[in-house]
């Protein structure tokens, strides 16, 4: 004896239909969400970020690495990672190329190339970042600013 199978009904196929599209929108949103929860793996800044190649930075210049928010100084001595962020209130500090400095533009407070203050509300210099040089290239690590109280001529990577 054999049983033929249930023919399957309207109801039940829309039962069927609407269990698997919401089982696929369940799925995809736990995907989501575990994505962004999913830690960083330190490309970017609050990581390891390249900036470039040490010839790259000529001796006495001062370059921005956007991705990186920060800017890298290079000395006759080497070179130093120097974030952007004002000391004072936390706003972006552009360096000024007609002025020779960093000019906050929030309270006016002014930075060296080395990241001093010179004038302002800022109550210390520019924070730095660690440096690696490895094969001619200059990784600047942005997971750990340093607060530093003034300039030190150990704070400058040789290159």
């Amino acid at each position: 004896m054999t049983t033929k199978p249930k023919p399957v009904t309207r109801r039940n196929f829309l039962g069927y239909a609407f269990g698997g599209a919401l089982a696929l929108l369940t799925a995809q949103t736990a995907l989501t969400v575990l994505r962004f929860l999913k830690p960083t793996t330190g490309s970017g800044f609050g990581g390891q970020l390249y900036a470039g190649k040490v010839e790259e930075f000529a001796v006495n210049s001062v370059n921005r690495v956007l991705a990186g928010r920060f800017y890298i100084t290079r000395t006759e001595d080497g070179l130093l990672a120097l974030w952007q962020k004002c000391t004072h209130l936390g706003c972006a500090v552009p360096w000024v190329e007609a002025e020779g400095r960093f000019h906050c533009p929030c309270h006016g407070s002014t930075f060296n190339e080395l990241g001093e203050v010179l004038g302002g509300p800022a109550p210390r210099p520019l924070d730095t970042f660690p440096i690696t040089v490895k094969s001619g290239e200059v990784w600047v690590d942005t997971s750990r600013p340093v607060q530093r109280a003034a300039f030190d001529p150990t704070q400058i990577t040789g290159a």
